[in-house]
């Protein structure tokens, strides 16, 4: 339950492609089905509306006392660590009698992992199968940190029974997702599926699929959108904020 009633601001990457917005549209309902007394909003740091400070500022404004800011962000990079503090810095100027609370990235999370073996089974692949290797694929990032994430993510999935894992990266860093599944193939693997870490579609969702594909890959899994696994989590990182919350007010 949610006794302070305090609303959830999901902060977004946003983006050009109207798709992008619909599924986070999609997922936030899931959101709301699963804690009916959480005021849920959506906001976007770029490319669509409404932006998260002027959302804070309309609840402010309207009376609310606290607020919940929870990123829609798989990796901890420059949005979470730089944009999204700096909107709460100017909001704190405009209204300093509002508690904001950041939650945490999505990501890393085992919940995640899970999501990206629906989706990957949503191509027909498989879970965990000694004959698929996967490359798993993220936007990737100039922050060296949320890249090493991937990496790592990578190397825990691998004991989950496929014939291997590794990372790839559709911007910033390498390898390229069509370089990646050329190399697995080259060292024999006997298939390779493509598991997309996005949120959402658009550019890059649509690059790491046509490229995957002309280098060989078997399959390539949707964007992980509104998958169950991913709505619990929003929920769970909306809960442990509310706890980091209560749990600073009693010291």
């Amino acid at each position: 339950m949610n006794p302070d009633g305090r609303p959830m601001v999901a902060v977004a990457h946003g983006s050009r492609d109207p798709r992008a917005a619909a599924t986070v549209a999609a997922l936030l309902d899931a959101v709301r089905a699963r804690r009916p007394d959480v005021p849920v909003h959506a906001s976007f740091l770029d490319h669509a509306a409404p932006a998260p400070d002027r959302v804070l500022d309309g609840l402010a404004r309207g009376g609310a006392g606290a607020a919940v800011v929870l990123p829609l962000l798989l990796t901890a990079a420059y949005h979470s660590k730089t944009d999204i503090p700096g909107v709460l810095n100017r909001v704190r100027g405009l209204h300093p009698r509002l508690r904001l609370r950041t939650a945490g990235t999505l990501g890393p999370h085992p919940l995640l992992m899970d999501a990206l073996e629906r989706r990957l089974a949503d191509a027909g692949v498989v879970p965990g199968v000694p004959d698929t290797a996967v490359v798993l694929v993220s936007a990737g990032s100039s922050d060296a940190s949320a890249n090493a994430t991937i990496a790592r993510l990578a190397r825990e999935w691998r004991a989950r029974g496929w014939h291997d894992v590794v990372p790839a990266y559709a911007s910033a860093a390498s390898p390229a997702p069509a370089e990646a599944v050329a190399a697995l193939l080259g060292a024999g693997a006997p298939r390779v599926a493509v598991a997309s870490y996005f949120l959402a579609p658009g550019y890059f969702a649509d690059k790491v699929r046509a490229e995957s594909l002309a280098a060989g890959a078997a399959a390539v899994s949707p964007v992980l959108g509104a998958a169950p696994e991913v709505a619990d989590l929003i929920v769970r990182r909306y809960d442990e904020a509310l706890e980091t919350s209560r749990a600073a007010a009693a010291v």
